[in-house]
């Protein structure tokens, strides 16, 4: 039973790693941000297959094909079912509103910091009043995560550096990238709080 595990898994990474497997992984990403399932696993396996930098791209384009699918279907086919997703998360509710004072600046903070679930961004984005634009240059801010995501998986390929990876040991990459989530996190809640409290201002202006 193992010899034959071994021997698929020994014949699919192969696969994998050609242009057309390229490609396939590319769109088995599309399809995992579009049914909002967390995509640091699959992140670490692109870095696994194809190193840091190839295994980066591979996934920002996924990514960046997925999260505008699902933009555009929290825009129109699916704008009920997403508004009802949304409602059961308050905290993304709140950026909604923040997005449409803020824009881009709040985008690009909610990408850099984990704490806002990225599937479910992309259909709150898509429910709210952002610029297409906006939306799409706001993707830069996965660029971090992304790499760190490969970088862990390309380091596992080293037998040296696993048990690193996988007891959590941080190197330099690692720290920076919680430096920018913690900095980034602190920039959402300011932002978050003096939109609220605009909000808050003029609805009791007009009362």
């Amino acid at each position: 039973m193992s010899h034959n595990v071994e021997t698929l898994v020994n014949n699919f990474i192969p696969f994998l790693s050609s242009p057309f497997g390229i490609f396939v992984f590319a769109l088995v990403y599309v399809f995992w941000v579009s049914c909002l399932l967390p995509g640091s696993w699959l992140s670490m396996l692109s870095g696994f297959l194809y190193g840091t930098w190839l295994g980066s791209f591979v996934v920002f384009v996924g990514a960046f094909l997925g999260a505008h699918l699902t933009f555009y279907l929290g825009r129109t086919f699916l704008k009920e079912w997403a508004q009802n997703k949304v409602s059961n998360f308050p905290k993304v509710q709140t950026m909604e509103r923040a997005v449409k004072r803020e824009g881009l600046k709040v985008i690009l903070l909610t990408r850099l910091s984990p704490l806002f679930p990225f599937g479910l961004l992309n259909f709150t984005y898509g429910l709210s009043e952002v610029k297409v634009r906006d939306f799409t240059l706001g993707m830069i801010g996965i660029l971090p995560g992304t790499i760190l995501y490969c970088s862990l998986g390309s380091l596992a390929l080293k037998v040296s550096n696993f048990g690193e990876v996988l007891s959590g040991r941080s190197d330099i990459s690692s720290f920076i990238w919680s430096l920018i989530s913690v900095l980034s996190t602190i920039l959402i809640v300011i932002l978050v709080l003096r939109s609220t409290k605009k909000i808050t201002q003029d609805s009791n202006s007009l009362d």
